[in-house]
């Protein structure tokens, strides 16, 4: 009989360390779990603190004298774009407002031109041409956009010359990211003729995210 008992007494001190681990086993999964979840929180808040997103800035924001490297100038106003065809060279330019937490780098543009508006497929990334020279726009401020079309043999020479000669629309998009190169963005613009043959209005059509999943 005693030698039962002690048997009792193993088994139970067995099955309860047993029960400790188990328990123990659980907290620290619940941890480590607890851990991550706080961990991709913390993740996505810096994130979110260094995301740019590009607008169109505000009609009320002051005008930006910009320039390109042959010396060509031009003035853009508040919500505005600049298309110019000089000696035959096509030169666009539009002011931008970030409205997002963090320093937008523009690193390259996209544009197509249409006599009226459709809705196309989003361009690849290798499709995007690169900016000559790095563009920044600071969080919750303005700046500009450019870019010029110098060479004739260039394949969209001629479509941007007629549309600025017949006033046709630009859809462009731009491809920018965070201070950092990630949280890659396409955003596309639209760039629309108004009855004054000087004035190009700049409006934003959609947001498009490549290393995050979309909003939409």
């Amino acid at each position: 009989m005693l030698a039962s008992m002690a048997t009792d007494w193993a088994t139970i001190s067995a099955l309860a360390t047993a029960g400790g681990t188990l328990v123990l086993a659980v907290a620290t999964f619940s941890s480590v779990r607890s851990s991550n979840r706080s961990a991709r929180v913390a993740e996505q808040a810096l994130l979110v603190n260094v995301r740019p997103l590009l607008m169109p800035s505000r009609l009320e924001d002051t005008a930006q004298k910009i320039n390109w490297f042959d010396q060509h100038w031009t003035s853009l106003q508040g919500a505005r774009a600049s298309v110019e065809l000089e000696n035959g060279r096509v030169y666009l330019a539009a002011s931008l407002r970030n409205a997002g937490a963090g320093v937008a780098i523009i690193h390259g543009w996209h544009a197509y031109t249409t006599p009226q508006l459709e809705n196309r497929a989003l361009p690849e990334v290798d499709e995007f041409r690169p900016q000559t020279r790095d563009l920044y726009v600071p969080s919750g401020d303005v700046g500009f956009w450019q870019a010029a079309v110098r060479d004739d043999s260039d394949p969209q020479y001629t479509e941007f010359v007629e549309a600025v000669e017949q006033r046709r629309f630009f859809v462009v998009s731009l491809l920018y990211s965070d201070q950092e190169g990630g949280q890659r963005t396409i955003s596309r613009f639209l760039l629309s003729p108004t009855s004054d043959s000087s004035e190009w209005l700049f409006s934003v059509n959609r947001h498009h995210n490549l290393d995050r999943p979309d909003p939409r």
